[in-house]
């Protein structure tokens, strides 16, 4: 697959004008109890602000925008259980345009009547016994829909940059950038847009320790699939990277570093009294490598992005009194 061949800093400038207007531009914040804890000045991309509560808003409006008429007239399917079935959702309502989310049957509540408030439609599957994938590609074949994958696309890869994007252009050049990772759309338009606005700047792929498919493919050099990881982060529970993810992040990448869940409720309970944010564990990823000191960033200018705060508030208050 040679998609990623024609990715590169300029399609995260096209995402970005077609996103003007619908994306929210989330603030960045700073915390000076947690640079001295750190020992670093850390700028916080706040994307648990954004639309849906994830970036995810950003890959799923631009995938679609990309579309021509034709496309959108017949629709769009995803598969997914969150945030970017919310996503795609949100960004089809606002185009106007049918979109099917296929969600596991025991997808919370919350999500499932969010995506239907949306407009969208809902397909259950069997988590354990059935292939979304599958589903979502016969559902595509009948409608003559377009799938918008979660990650492994294009357009939504150049659609998630451009939050790394806003974030370079609002504080300059940084020497390191912490983005989680799950499937890779966030940390490869990540890398698309440090190529383009801060070269100079180290990269690196945060997940949880259980799920360390990224850190075994990227240090082998070939994609490594593992069985379905336990950790609270759930947004980066992926067993394998795509290939179009796993080759910008092979090219372009510092390192891929894994923490523990406990070092995500340390990040959790720092980010919710320092910054008075609620964000979701995955978010923490890049925070909690900071903390546990996975790489020496004494006196660097350091980026983090929260990617999201699409958290159970039961499950929140749990950590915060862990």
């Amino acid at each position: 697959m040679d998609e990623w061949m024609d990715l590169n800093a300029q399609a995260v400038q096209q995402a970005a004008q077609r996103l003007a207007g619908q994306a929210v531009r989330t603030p960045v914040l700073r915390s000076a109890a947690i640079d001295a804890q750190v020992g670093a000045e850390v700028f916080f991309k706040c994307e648990n602000l954004q639309r849906v509560g994830a970036f995810k808003f950003r890959g799923a409006y631009n995938a679609i925008a990309a579309l021509d008429e034709a496309q959108r007239a017949r629709g769009v399917v995803a598969f997914s259980s969150g945030n970017h079935a919310q996503a795609v959702a949100l960004a089809a309502q606002i185009f106007g345009i049918a979109a099917t989310i296929v969600m596991p049957a025991d997808a919370p509540a919350i999500k499932k009547n969010n995506v239907l408030g949306y407009g969208a439609r809902v397909v259950n599957y069997q988590r354990l016994s059935e292939d979304r994938e599958a589903i979502a590609q016969a559902l595509a074949r009948e409608q003559g829909a377009t799938i918008i994958p979660p990650f492994a696309h294009p357009d939504v890869i150049a659609g998630q940059g451009t939050a790394a994007d806003e974030l370079f252009s609002e504080v300059g050049e940084l020497d390191a950038l912490f983005v989680p990772l799950g499937g890779g759309g966030l940390l490869s338009g990540s890398l698309l847009a440090q190529q383009g606005r801060a070269p100079e700047c180290a990269v690196y792929g945060v997940e949880p320790e259980a799920g360390d498919d990224g850190q075994q493919s990227f240090r082998s050099g070939v994609i490594h699939t593992i069985e379905p990881p336990q950790s609270i982060a759930d947004g980066a529970l992926t067993q394998a990277l795509a290939p179009i993810t796993f080759a910008l992040i092979r090219r372009y990448a510092r390192d891929v570093l894994t923490v523990p869940d406990s070092a995500l409720i340390q990040a959790l309970q720092l980010v919710a009294t320092e910054l008075k944010l609620v964000i979701e564990p995955t978010a923490a990823l890049g925070l909690a490598a900071l903390l546990q000191g996975r790489v020496p960033v004494s006196g660097q200018r350091v980026g983090v992005i929260l990617s999201g705060g699409n958290v159970d508030p039961a499950a929140f208050a749990h950590y915060l009194t862990h």
